[in-house]
């Protein structure tokens, strides 16, 4: 089978691997739609210290069911299902907690497990023990279904910050995660939503796509400013930033309404990590500063279910859908920004 494989730092391949057979506990799956992300990328380029290479990438994942293994009851060949990237272990202190994202003993598809830029794919006995595996609704096509790995992690970012019923919302970052946060909002009933980011021409594309109240460019206006002025000074219930940068996370204090909710949703880069928090914003107008990392089996369930209630559409914010061979060529488009969602159809 064909398969998209990661080498070492800049080294990937497109390359012919056998195809897997199906243990006992495991399912195998034909691919049929994995979805790209800036997580990506960023492998493509850096590697990942949890990635022992040759490594088969790809963790946004849907397909259809074509052997069980031995012990394994609930599924049957022809069953169309999405498949959770971070697996916890169920069985920690904090998994028995209910906190499954923060798992110390964490694995992911794509990372520990053979990805799904596949033909392929097994999906590990460990997937199953914490009901990873989810039923496609039958109106979903599985491009959609794919997309519901990062909605997952999009409700886990909502439901930290407690996004809730008449809020003013702003999303800090116009890519398909930005997208899928604005889309979130308004489903949770947000009053209003804002989407700001330095890249016009992105901030432009998204725009079109999931109508913001206002999009506001850090290219072209003093972000906090405007933020202020479309709030009537107040600034705004919740800001949640959805990009890789220091700068927008302490704009994100200083736009923050009182007793607003700041979402440091995307992590920043290792080697500068550090940014200037006003201390006495926080302080002052009760501030509430949370993280988010990832989604639990739980959260990938709710995601399935909202985008089958067309609660959260994600069909048109696939810009772009191509074949197994022409990966390589989805990793540079989202490196550029020029799509919102690139879709690998193997």
């Amino acid at each position: 089978m064909k398969v998209v494989r990661f080498h070492a730092p800049g080294d990937v391949r497109i390359e012919e691997a056998a195809e897997p057979s199906t243990g006992a506990g495991e399912v195998k799956l034909r691919v049929r739609a994995c979805s790209t992300c800036g997580t990506d990328v960023k492998i493509f380029k850096f590697g990942h210290h949890h990635i022992v290479p040759p490594r088969i990438m790809g963790h946004e994942i849907a397909g259809e069911v074509v052997e069980i293994g031995d012990g394994v009851a609930g599924f049957a060949p022809g069953d169309r299902v999405q498949v959770i990237a971070a697996i916890p272990c169920g069985r920690c202190p904090d998994c028995r907690r209910g906190r499954m994202t923060v798992c110390p003993n964490q694995e992911s598809m794509g990372y520990h497990y053979e990805g799904g830029f596949a033909e392929y794919l097994v999906v590990p006995a460990k997937v199953l023990a914490v009901e990873g595996l989810n039923r496609i609704p039958e109106a979903l096509s599985y491009a959609e279904a794919s997309v519901a790995e990062p909605l997952a992690c999009v409700l886990n970012g909502q439901m930290l910050a407690r996004v809730s019923k008449g809020d003013d919302v702003v999303v800090m970052g116009s890519g398909p995660i930005g997208c899928l946060h604005v889309r979130l909002a308004r489903a949770r009933g947000a009053a209003r939503v804002f989407l700001v980011d330095v890249n016009t021409p992105r901030l432009r594309m998204a725009a079109d796509l999931v109508a913001p109240d206002a999009a506001v460019s850090g290219a072209e206006v003093d972000v906090v400013d405007e933020i202020r002025k479309l709030t009537d000074g107040r600034g705004a219930d919740v800001v949640i930033t959805a990009a890789a940068s220091g700068a927008a996370q302490e704009q994100a204090i200083a736009m923050a309404a009182r007793q607003g909710r700041i979402s440091f949703f995307g992590g920043l880069p290792k080697d500068n990590p550090v940014i200037a928090c006003d201390s006495n914003l926080v302080h002052y107008r009760e501030l509430t500063i949370v993280g988010a990392n990832g989604s639990s089996p739980t959260h990938n369930a709710k995601a399935l279910e909202l985008i089958a209630a067309g609660a959260v559409p994600v069909a048109d914010l696939i810009t772009h859908r191509l074949p197994l061979d022409e990966a390589l060529s989805a990793f540079d488009i989202v490196a550029r920004g020029a799509a919102i969602k690139v879709t690998i159809e193997p």
